[in-house]
């Protein structure tokens, strides 16, 4: 028994190391091919550069285009956060706290949300877009990565919500606690796990949206990061040393972020689990 437990153990920490090393070597290789000319790396594409090229990464980082695109997708990834969870918020705590007819059928609607691509309502949203005036304007790529986040956020909202115990409710009412009240005193800072995990969610989603922002910037001023590093790469198409620094650059707030929420994102997708 101790030695099939040994095995299983074994087996558990290979596949760990073998998922890690698919990880974790991509992005190596990146980081010291960015420090090489494109010339060695193409003659020694896997050793170690023989002089290290520091310029191809200051460069980049004294280019005030590309703090420009990290501070567009900043903003943007903020506020699609704040609009998402703030609407979201108020739908799932409707959906879970009280009972009404058609409660059920306006939330089957929402979870039809999650099978809808985003891809297949590219025309529509462009023609909506123009029709407001939103193009090359932040909120028309915010106001839609809200909506389409909206499905997944009440889901997630709304199961945490129901965990919370009715007596709590009850109490705060018989104190003269009114619903928004009691939603924006006591339900939010109780939901803050669960809250903190959708925000997390949201920002990575925003960061990582590459074909919105290029749907609906058509100049540099508003560009975001997967967009830039895409203009950039087409810049430098030769110079494939400079475009992977670009790139190990471009990674760098977003690992920063996941490395800071990363206890957040998993204590608030277990939280509701281990709830009463």
């Amino acid at each position: 028994m101790n030695a099939r437990r040994a095995v299983r153990g074994l087996s558990l920490h290979a596949v760990v190391w073998l998922i890690g090393a698919f990880v974790a070597v991509p992005l190596v290789y990146a980081v010291i091919s960015g420090f090489k000319s494109t010339g060695e790396l193409t003659t020694n594409p896997f050793g170690l550069p023989a002089r290290w090229k520091i310029g191809n990464y200051t460069g980049i980082l004294g280019d005030a285009m590309f703090w420009r695109q990290i501070a567009n997708s900043t903003l943007i990834a903020v506020g699609t956060a704040c609009c998402t969870v703030g609407a979201a918020a108020m739908a799932a705590f409707v959906l879970a706290r009280y009972a009404f007819r058609g409660r059920e059928l306006f939330y089957a609607l929402f979870t039809i949300g999650l099978m809808f691509p985003f891809t297949v309502a590219v025309l529509p949203l462009f023609l909506m877009l123009r029709t407001f005036g939103l193009l090359d304007n932040p909120l028309g790529v915010i106001l839609p990565q809200a909506a389409f986040g909206l499905p997944m956020t009440i889901v997630i909202l709304r199961g945490f919500f129901r965990t919370i115990p009715a007596e709590i409710e009850e109490a705060a009412v018989m104190d003269g606690c009114g619903r928004f009240r009691f939603f924006w005193t006591i339900l939010l800072p109780m939901a803050r796990p669960a809250l903190g995990t959708v925000s997390v969610l949201a920002v990575v989603a925003s960061w990582n949206n590459f074909f919105l922002p290029l749907l609906v910037f058509t100049g540099p001023e508003w560009q975001t990061i997967p967009v830039g590093v895409q203009q950039f790469q087409g810049q430098y198409s030769t110079d494939y040393a400079l475009v992977l620094a670009y790139v190990v650059l471009a990674m760098v707030p977003a690992l920063a972020f996941y490395a800071v929420a990363e206890r957040q994102l998993i204590g608030g997708l277990t939280a509701g689990a281990t709830k009463g």
